[in-house]
């Protein structure tokens, strides 16, 4: 081979390794989720919203959640209703803040004949979620489910959610605004009195196939069957066709 072919060929080696080396970086940057040029920081991963569905959804069996309790659940709405919707929650979850408007939709259109209990599943990467719902325990203990849905309606109304969007230092405060005892309710908080409770109930949401927030279940509380309705965060549209088909069932 003359020099001239073999400088030629040296060269092609050149670019072709020079070629394989780049696709590498580029191939490197995606499987990692780097973007270029940015100084090494991880892209991020984009939110997406629980799609509205295209139909209702069809309630199933749900047997193992736990029964209600007039001691433990803290209802809203008629204590004479024919039906519960009992709803899993977390204070900082922002398809419940969502939820929860959709609550007093149902509250206001069903009046006697539905009444509401939440339960508490606060996420783990939600930071806040814990004590949030301790210290919706202590407001509660001091004023009853009064306080308690007072109480619950001013976090959703002021949280921004996704983790620590109601700082804790407000919950004091927040506690004082609704007419309980600041300092009393503080004492409670501190002291972590409900926080086994609050672990029980996301344990039992657990046993009962609960992975992610708000979950829901519709209670007959005449026959005591209790049926799932899936979706999250659903329009209020497809909580009525549920509804309405477990009325006309009775």
């Amino acid at each position: 081979m003359n020099s001239l072919s073999s400088g030629s060929a040296t060269k092609s080696n050149i670019w072709f390794s020079v070629s394989l080396g780049l696709i590498g970086i580029i191939v490197g940057y995606t499987l990692a989720g780097i973007v270029p040029g940015s100084g090494g920081k991880v892209a991020p991963t984009p939110i997406v919203a629980n799609p509205t569905p295209t139909a209702a959804p069809t309630p199933a069996p749900a047997a193992n959640i736990p029964a209600l309790d007039a001691k433990a659940d803290h209802y809203t709405g008629s204590p004479n209703a024919k039906l519960t919707l009992v709803t899993y929650t977390d204070f900082e979850c922002p398809f419940c803040k969502r939820h929860h408007a959709t609550i007093q939709q149902i509250l206001s259109t069903y009046k006697d004949t539905v009444n509401v209990v939440y339960r508490y599943f606060p996420l783990s990467f939600h930071q806040n979620g814990q004590k949030e719902a301790e210290a919706a325990e202590c407001a509660a203990d001091q004023g009853g489910d009064s306080a308690f849905w007072k109480f619950a309606d001013g976090i959703f109304a002021k949280t921004t959610s996704n983790g620590t969007g109601f700082a804790l230092d407000q919950l004091g405060p927040l506690a004082k605004s609704i007419g309980l005892d600041q300092a009393k309710f503080q004492t409670c908080l501190d002291s972590g009195t409900f926080a086994q409770k609050v672990k029980s109930e996301e344990d039992a949401g657990s046993n009962a196939g609960v992975s992610g927030t708000p979950a829901n279940f519709l209670v007959d509380n005449t026959t005591k069957k209790i049926q799932e309705i899936p979706g999250g965060a659903i329009p209020f549209s497809s909580f009525k066709t549920a509804i309405d088909a477990a009325l006309a069932a009775k």
